[in-house]
């Protein structure tokens, strides 16, 4: 960081950069240390992160960065040194002075942090992959963010999430908490109803994606879109759209109850389908594409058990493509992100969080779509709820942008997965099997109450190694 040696006295300090043997007033001092950019990236031997540091990299001279430190655990070990690696070589062909720090200390990486973005996985890959098997064994979708699934991927996650955020309370009380590990909007719940943290931020991708297929459906350049959305993570309408400030809704609401399967919003790790004209035209907005799982389950849930036979459920898929990844990532002449992450879903998570980052620390006051504290922005919504929705992006943080009443037609859809969300911190916190059994069974993915019991017990035993609160 800084060299200095502090000398003076009670009115008058100096300090001298002993590598450079320059003298500097207390006042400059205080001004680089708070110019000071350190990140740090827990989960950092994530197969993202290469976007990440492409990212950070791409946003340097707005964003000078002067550490980016890459934290993960020793089971994560051999990741984190190949990511690091290939972090280190992009930073030197780039040519900018951004320190890439490896660490298996979480305390000591977040000493004096600006910001930190988590990116976690507990359990890892073959905890999401019984977190899709177990529910479609019993004829129930298996997803890593939704229904069972997101659930217990939330279980394993809230009680490390909220160890951090202690931590980070603790040594960086000033930097903001970007988490993009899933299910978002529960994470962000949680810190909100059992933290006094205000610098949390849950980010998603989707919303992403629905303005770059927005911006295509309108012949317009995405930087021009901006979107009313409402409701939570992974389930959000978009209720107006905007392009350059004019009103465009009509039009799109139309060109997208008439499109094709070619032409919907796809993401990586599901096929969207077609709408039919009168449902769209009916519900008065736009479903984001994980809605599939809610408008089209028993296509959904088809489509899954032929994975399930095959042995091709989504995490056995990705398993495989971070194999080919990070050998890709080891060899030593690559320099720069591959093309082969864009394979990967949720590409585009850490572009986003680099433009929420730097929005922040430029106070830009553009409007970006993230998980915070409702505060009022959905009037019929409690105001220490997680939502997501757009919002102006400042200094201070993200601001809520007011979009009153949820409309009727998605009213109660909302509301139902709200209480879920909540259902499932409470769950979560307290290690309580029955209430996770209500809140699986209230969640429209749950055929049965008698399959919840089933699928609820099941899963509790196979995560018991990262469910303590359970026992």
């Amino acid at each position: 960081m800084f060299y200095f040696k502090i000398y003076g006295h009670a009115r008058i300090i100096y300090a001298i950069n002993i590598k450079e043997n320059k003298t500097f007033s207390s006042r400059e001092v205080f001004y680089m240390k708070e110019k000071f950019i350190k990140i740090v990236t827990i989960g950092g031997g994530s197969s993202y992160t290469p976007e990440l540091v492409e990212g950070f990299i791409k946003r340097y001279d707005t964003l000078p960065i002067d550490e980016l430190w890459l934290v993960d655990i020793e089971a994560g070990r051999e990741k984190l040194e190949i990511v690091g690696a290939l972090a280190k070589r992009m930073v030197e062909k780039a040519g900018i002075p951004m320190k890439i720090i490896l660490s298996y200390d979480r305390r000591e990486a977040l000493k004096d942090a600006t910001f930190v973005t988590t990116q976690m996985r507990i359990g890892r890959l073959p905890a999401r992959i019984l977190d899709e098997r177990i529910p479609i064994s019993h004829g129930i979708i298996g997803q890593e963010t939704n229904g069972a699934g997101g659930m217990f991927k939330a279980f394993r996650t809230i009680p490390v999430i909220l160890d951090i955020v202690k931590d980070m309370e603790e040594l960086c009380p000033n930097a903001w908490l970007i988490n993009f590990t899933n299910p978002a909007g529960i994470i962000t719940e949680a810190i909100i109803k059992h933290t006094n943290f205000k610098k949390a931020i849950g980010l998603c991708n989707v919303p992403v994606n629905m303005v770059e297929g927005f911006a295509k459906m309108l012949g317009a350049k995405e930087e021009d879109i901006t979107m009313e959305i409402q409701g939570v993570n992974h389930f959000i309408f978009a209720t107006d759209v905007f392009v350059k400030g004019e009103s465009r809704f009509e039009e799109l609401l139309h060109k997208y109850a008439n499109l094709t399967e070619e032409d919907t919003i796809q993401m990586k790790n599901f096929v969207s389908l077609p709408y039919s004209p009168s449902f769209i035209e009916g519900l008065r907005a736009i479903p984001c594409p994980y809605h599939n799982y809610y408008f089209f389950t028993q296509e959904q849930l088809k489509e899954e058990l032929e994975q399930f036979k095959t042995g091709t459920v989504r995490g056995e898929v990705v398993q495989k493509t971070e194999e080919e990844l990070f050998k890709i990532y080891a060899q030593e002449d690559l320099k720069e992100k591959p093309e082969q992450l864009s394979q990967r879903g949720g590409a585009k998570y850490s572009d986003a969080a680099c433009n929420l980052i730097q929005s922040i620390y430029n106070n830009t006051g553009d409007i970006q779509y993230v998980d915070v504290r409702n505060n009022g922005a959905i009037s019929d919504l409690p105001n220490d709820s997680a939502v997501e929705v757009a919002c102006r992006i400042t200094s201070d943080g993200p601001k809520p942008i007011s979009t009153g009443e949820l409309k009727p037609t998605i009213s109660g859809y909302v509301q139902m997965m709200k209480a879920f969300e909540k259902m499932v911190v409470e769950a979560g916190i307290k290690g309580d099997r029955n209430l996770a059994i209500t809140a699986l069974n209230l969640n429209p993915l749950c055929s049965s109450d008698k399959i919840a019991n089933i699928v609820v017990d099941e899963l509790i035993e196979a995560h018991k190694e990262y469910l303590p609160q359970f026992k």
